[in-house]
């Protein structure tokens, strides 16, 4: 493993630009924390989580899946010419990148988004890197290279080929082992949220949560669904086809759980026809249905639908009132 200053590894990006889109964190004109190509300025490796999907550089908000002709070409949307390189994610965000991965690749193959993932590189950042110098937890392999930042200097871990080949085009930095104290300290940060979010999924997996709880939650959602927006772990989607001149193109777009149309059925019947039944299962789809599909819950406590929900029925804000009212 290599150190390496901020300023070098900054150097090192701009080398690589000819050869990569390079997107990551950054400060707009505004102070806004977005994301973004690299420019001029330096990434804000330092400035805390963005606040918004960021998985949408892998499965984007709309996108053009394909055009057919009416000679019936068929005309397949591509990827960019240069591989993506991501640079800036957190272990939480990695955490729930590991599992969209395995969602768009279990069962029916989604080639759209597999394809470009697949040319992909994903640089994570963990250690002293928090907004105010916190520590934040190391991923320990949950993407290509992991930039542990020591409080002067990081530390590259490369867990995959492309960590590796990233790692060897960088001429600055001396090697390091001194790597196990940071683990160490990592592996000790106590998480009592994530406790939490368990002791709800347990509640709920034995029924203690009744109807009114969830109508009380259901009269505070006015369905804005940006908690489905931020959630880097929400997959649905819907398609719909566009006839333009001399060609039918199909496209995709995000489909969200809390509107009140998203399992209405042709016929009319709607299975979650109420409020009540839709924040239901948004909860319940991360800490029970999934743990028990994928082996794990799907909420990796990011907390980007509790910092964007207006009236603060975010996942964790939800949790720890079951827990409250009926551990």
């Amino acid at each position: 493993m290599k150190t390496i200053t901020c300023d070098q590894f900054h150097h090192f990006l701009y080398s690589i630009r000819e050869d990569f889109e390079i997107v990551g964190p950054v400060i707009l004109h505004d102070g806004t924390l977005s994301l973004g190509r690299l420019t001029a300025e330096p990434l804000a490796l330092f400035a805390g989580r963005i606040p918004f999907r960021f998985t949408s550089l892998f499965f984007p908000h709309s996108e053009r899946l394909f055009a057919m002709s009416d000679e019936y070409r068929f005309d397949k949307s591509g990827s960019s010419a240069k591989p993506l390189l991501v640079v800036g994610w957190r272990a939480e965000d990695l955490e729930a990148l590991e599992f969209i991965d395995e969602f768009f690749r279990t069962g029916f193959r989604d080639d759209v988004f597999c394809d470009r993932r697949q040319s992909s590189v994903v640089i994570g950042v963990s250690g002293r890197c928090g907004v105010n110098g916190e520590f934040c937890r190391i991923s320990e392999g949950k993407c290509d290279m992991e930039l542990i930042y020591d409080g002067k200097h990081f530390i590259m871990a490369e867990y995959t080929e492309n960590g590796r080949f990233l790692s060897e085009k960088i001429v600055w930095g001396e090697e390091t082992d001194s790597l196990e104290a940071l683990l160490q300290e990592s592996r000790a940060l106590r998480t009592p949220e994530r406790e939490i979010l368990q002791t709800a999924s347990q509640l709920l997996m034995r029924n203690q949560v009744d109807d009114d709880f969830w109508a009380e939650i259901a009269d505070r959602c006015i369905q804005c669904t940006s908690c489905t927006n931020v959630c880097p772990t929400c997959t649905c989607f819907d398609v719909y086809d566009m006839r333009l001149k001399r060609k039918i193109e199909r496209y995709r777009m995000w489909d969200s759980c809390q509107m009140s149309g998203f399992m209405r059925e042709a016929s009319g019947h709607n299975p979650l026809a109420s409020q009540s039944d839709r924040t239901r299962r948004r909860i319940r789809h991360k800490l029970v249905d999934d743990l028990h599909r994928w082996g794990r819950m799907t909420c990796f406590l990011c907390g980007r639908c509790d910092d964007v929900c207006p009236t603060g029925i975010g996942m964790k804000a939800v949790a720890a009132e079951i827990v409250e009212r009926f551990g």
